[in-house]
């Protein structure tokens, strides 16, 4: 695998419970990486030799602001490219957002921004405008995302395309429980492959507070916590690892039949029910399936 995106997330907690979110994203959630766990992982980065961005991800980064700001300067420093993903709670008045972004500028290269009916109560909030005028004055490279509410999807299905500037709802994570209700649903014998991941050479991976590497969310190829990530590259399989093997063979159809799992007649899409699936294994491969807080379990 040759590896030129490693994804951080920063930390899993999040200004917003969103229904979409894959990580499971939640003021309650746990789980925030330290300067000395980002200086680790940046070093294993700059080891492999082929890695060129680093993003800085959530759960929303700017909630340890001075931490994200360091590790985005040291991470520049070594010459990886740096992009940042935020949902933009932070750019209440342009001027503000002016402030928040300042100290990026000539760091950051991508600095995209989520802005939707999941986030917010208007597709463009008012944050997002913020921001996106900041931006535009300081000179930094902004993008927004956008995820299509479920009945906008199976509507645009129909005729062969989304909503304009939306993304499709995958649902994995929090979705497969709270959106799929609000779904069409397809017979599972269709979902023979996966459409969203390059399970076998993907070009970007992203690594949690906890150093697991996770080829999916909640699929774990290695942690870099305990292992060199050179070495986690060299030694995955696709083939033969348990969960991206069976994919990889069959898409979710295969998981569920390679291990003999219960399953409805039909799901959303192939997230909906790969994720299942998974949930179903963890028990069986707890240290490919985790960690809780990408199945939505919560410390009390």
């Amino acid at each position: 695998m040759e590896l030129s995106g490693l994804h951080l997330l920063l930390t899993y907690q999040c200004t917003f419970e969103c229904d979409h979110c894959f990580v499971w994203g939640s003021p309650f959630q746990s789980g925030t990486m330290t300067l000395e766990k980002v200086r680790h992982i940046l070093e294993q980065a700059k080891e492999v030799g082929t890695v060129e961005w680093i993003f800085f991800e959530g759960g929303e980064p700017f909630l340890y602001y001075p931490v994200l700001l360091k590790c985005v300067q040291e991470a520049a420093a070594q010459g990886f490219r740096v992009g940042i993903v935020s949902n933009t709670y932070w750019a209440t008045q342009e001027e503000d957002a002016i402030e928040w972004l300042r100290p990026f500028v000539g760091l950051v290269e991508d600095l995209s921004i989520s802005s939707d009916l999941f986030h917010y109560s208007e597709e463009v909030s008012q944050q997002t405008r913020n921001a996106t005028a900041a931006a535009k004055k300081l000179g930094l490279p902004l993008g927004v995302m956008s995820v299509a509410q479920p009945e906008a999807t199976n509507a645009a299905c129909a005729v062969g395309q989304l909503p304009t500037g939306g993304a499709a709802v995958m649902y994995r994570g929090r979705a497969a429980v709270n959106l799929t209700p609000r779904a069409t649903y397809h017979p599972w014998t269709q979902f023979t492959s996966c459409p969203y991941e390059d399970l076998r050479d993907p070009g970007r991976v992203h690594v949690d507070p906890l150093g697991y590497l996770h080829i999916c969310q909640g699929i774990v190829i290695g942690n870099m916590f305990q292992t060199p990530l050179r070495t986690i590259l060299q030694q995955y399989n696709p083939d033969v690892h348990p969960i991206t093997g069976a994919l990889l063979a069959g898409g979710p159809v295969e998981l569920v039949e390679r291990y003999h799992l219960a399953h409805q007649e039909s799901y959303a899409d192939a997230c909906h029910l790969c994720y299942t699936a998974r949930q179903d294994l963890r028990s069986e491969f707890p240290q490919l399936l985790t960690p809780d807080q990408m199945y939505g379990i919560l410390d009390n």
